[in-house]
């Protein structure tokens, strides 16, 4: 294959590979696909929530971090859930990152609603998320997606990411 051939190409990659964390973009790409959809649709609403936060106003800041607060409760409860339920060996330190965030997120949201902070604290928190997430995903989500395919499906996920110029 030439070079212009492949980077248009599909692209493979084994979910427990880390994708690079070199991807701290604002914006949700098929480069955070980890495999298991019930998890990538999840984490897709993460991406739209947590840019809710940094583009947020004095005006629409305590709604946006009580709609990512309500987010991430249910998305972490459902991870939770899942490495409880299956017995999944490594959940300790993934459900302790889990609840710090939450812990964050409830001070922000308490500062905000006390009239203690405003939009440029959600903003600075929303930045923090975008980078804390890559390489939470990239190495205990990714694990995590591996052992739910496993237990669903037999293997491994596979994941086509398209290419774009």
């Amino acid at each position: 294959m030439n070079d212009q051939t492949s980077s248009r190409a599909p692209s493979t990659r084994d979910a427990s590979a880390p994708t690079p964390t070199s991807d701290s973009s604002l914006a949700w790409s098929d480069a955070r696909l980890l495999g298991f959809t019930p998890m990538d649709d999840v984490h897709k609403e993460f991406y739209a929530l947590a840019l809710r936060l940094v583009t947020c106003s004095d005006a629409s800041a305590a709604e946006a971090v009580e709609q990512f607060e309500a987010h991430a409760i249910s998305h972490f409860g459902q991870e939770d859930e899942w490495m409880r339920s299956t017995n999944f060996p490594p959940r300790d330190c993934h459900v302790d990152e889990h609840a710090a965030v939450l812990k964050s997120i409830g001070e922000v949201k308490q500062a905000v609603a006390q009239g203690n902070a405003g939009a440029e604290l959600v903003r600075t928190i929303g930045l923090a998320l975008f980078d804390w997430f890559p390489g939470h995903a990239d190495y205990l989500d990714s694990a995590l997606a591996a052992w739910m395919t496993k237990l669903n499906m037999g293997g491994k996920p596979i994941v086509l990411r398209r290419t774009l110029d």
